[in-house]
């Protein structure tokens, strides 16, 4: 058979030793086998087939259904139980994948969005699944019960952000945590837009909106006095452009965001990335309180198995919180990042696809005068 990582280390744990007897959770059976109770679970063999003959046969030895945190994945066995120092017969949380997880542990909740800021970043959100949710175009994560019971998750993100930064400061500009450092305060001092560059964040390619694995970065405006510092800022602002992608995505879908929440060690360790977050996306950024919020967010769900809390909101409510550090869009800069994310939304549907049509020959010379205007 074929068995999610996420359903086998419960299923060890509760003594289950036949694929058809484990668990299985609807976070990575929707994510990534394509199940929905609402489609009759997993794919039928006709569809299987055209894929691939095989995935056809294995049909039959895979499961009929996928469950959500409110069930548990098994009970924790005696062989196990005496090997951990616990008792036997506990329950034992449903796998979900990290960052769902992560995102219990930020306190997600319908109107907050997690964002897991980190090598890459994965953006959470849920809906009451109390009403049917739209499709939403270039969104290729919308499970029901995925996060949390009662609600559709909503999954996007950016295959590349951390990742992005360390390609630039360690391979291409040859140095280490010194020189990241140093690269860093730099780029603090600079005023949005007086580097007179743009770019894309595509270096892994693009996994939201666009859904594009074979897209690439590109850098524009470049002359003879482009520094490495400015580059290092305008990779930074362009992952931010990326997240003002999907952000206003979901906003046009009716997926509410009241408050963003943001974890990972890049959102905990990098104010100037933070604050040009805001100022990109205009809302405010909070920064989960816990550094291991994805560890959190599943002690959290196994709390409400055992009966330590009634629901998810009371668990969330008791055991999440947010830093008092938190980072508010700064007016001047809003208004220069905008003029910045038009040209960026040109660029991006240009090279993207989705505007076959689009004149990019002012691009440059509008960069100029946004570079011109910010350095008067």
């Amino acid at each position: 058979s074929w068995v999610e990582l996420a359903d086998w280390i419960p299923s060890v744990l509760a003594g289950v030793e036949r694929p058809e007897k484990v668990t299985r959770g609807v976070c990575c059976a929707g994510h990534k086998a394509l199940y929905s109770d609402e489609w009759g679970g997993l794919p039928d063999k006709e569809f299987l087939r055209l894929l691939d003959p095989q995935l056809a046969d294995l049909r039959d030895r895979l499961y009929d259904k996928a469950h959500d945190a409110r069930v548990a994945a098994g009970k924790l066995s005696y062989a196990w139980a005496e090997k951990l120092g616990l008792t036997p017969n506990l329950p034992i949380a449903i796998g979900e994948m990290d960052v769902h997880y992560g995102a219990i542990g930020c306190g997600v909740a319908e109107g907050v969005l997690v964002k897991v800021i980190g090598t890459s970043t994965c953006d959470c959100g849920v809906v009451s699944a109390d009403h049917p949710v739209r499709d939403i175009p270039g969104i290729c994560g919308i499970v029901n019960g995925a996060i949390l019971p009662g609600f559709y998750g909503i999954e996007a993100g950016q295959s590349a952000v951390g990742d992005i930064f360390k390609w630039w400061v360690e391979i291409v500009c040859g140095g280490d945590g010194a020189l990241h450092a140093r690269l860093t305060k730099e780029a603090a001092r600079q005023k949005p837009g007086a580097s007179g560059l743009l770019a894309l964040d595509w270096n892994n390619g693009n996994r939201t909106i666009l859904v594009d694995p074979l897209l690439t970065g590109a850098l524009l405006g470049q002359t003879l006095y482009t520094t490495q510092a400015e580059i290092y800022r305008a990779l930074i602002e362009a992952t931010a452009f990326g997240a003002r992608a999907i952000l206003e995505r979901i906003k046009e879908y009716h997926v509410p965001v009241d408050r963003i929440v943001c974890a990972g060690g890049i959102a905990e360790k990098n104010p100037m990335l933070m604050q040009i977050y805001a100022d990109i996306t205009g809302g405010t950024m909070q920064v989960s309180g816990s550094s291991q919020a994805c560890a959190l967010g599943s002690a959290s769900s196994a709390a409400v198995l055992a009966g330590a809390h009634p629901d998810f909101p009371t668990a969330q409510q008791a055991m999440t919180h947010v830093l008092p550090k938190s980072y508010r869009p700064i007016p001047a800069n809003q208004k220069a990042y905008d003029d910045l994310y038009r040209l960026y939304r040109l660029v991006h549907d240009a090279f993207g696809g989705v505007d076959k049509a689009a004149d990019l020959s002012r691009v440059m010379k509008d960069l100029l005068v946004i570079k011109h205007a910010a350095r008067r």
